[in-house]
């Protein structure tokens, strides 16, 4: 990332405990994991949540040693999540592998553009990547961090008397969709 190292290291800080956060809930620590209402969660959710731990670790990473290495695997994990968009799901699950399918595209753009940047480029220096591009990626991760922003204040039962439970969980695992967004507009930016 071209920004200050503050911002570098704050960044990396935030996707890192997302990712974290969602590798717990895989193993099922927390109030969101393991059984829902009686029932335990079934794939979806765990790809989700195996989708959002390898990105929120994956933007740590990015963010502290830049380099085209992580290009390919997000690239791979692009292909497979689009292709998977279009398999037969329910539109909600659809929807959820497009956002990561484009949130994987995003990391490996930025990942190989950022590998074709010089170290010290001057301010004069062109950006790397595509102007066109990376102001579409701008646009849809602000719309979406605006959106997750919004649905996270409309949680039930995230008032000041919530108990721990499902809806606190839910709350926590929107706000991680948010922090990671929201961590996607600033690297985007910082190109």
């Amino acid at each position: 990332m071209h920004g200050p190292a503050l911002v570098t290291w704050l960044l990396a800080a935030l996707a890192l405990a997302s990712g974290l956060y969602c590798l717990a809930r895989l193993r099922g620590v927390g109030p969101a994991c393991g059984t829902h209402g009686g029932a335990r969660r079934r794939w979806p959710t765990h790809e989700s949540d195996v989708t959002e731990a390898l990105m929120g670790l994956g933007m740590a990473g990015m963010a502290l040693l830049p380099g085209s290495l992580w290009g390919w695997p997000f690239a791979l994990l692009a292909t497979a999540e689009i292709v998977a968009a279009f398999g037969r799901s329910s539109p909600a699950v659809r929807a959820h592998r497009l956002h990561h399918g484009i949130g994987a595209l995003a990391m490996a753009y930025m990942a190989l553009a950022m590998a074709d940047a010089p170290v010290h480029a001057h301010h004069s220096a062109a950006p790397p990547g595509l102007p066109l591009l990376t102001g579409a990626l701008l646009l849809y991760f602000g719309c979406y961090a605006l959106w997750s922003g919004s649905r996270l204040l409309t949680v039930p039962g995230a008032g000041v008397s919530a108990t721990v439970g499902p809806a606190v969980g839910e709350g926590v695992s929107r706000a991680c969709r948010l922090a990671m967004g929201v961590g996607m507009f600033a690297m985007l930016l910082t190109m």
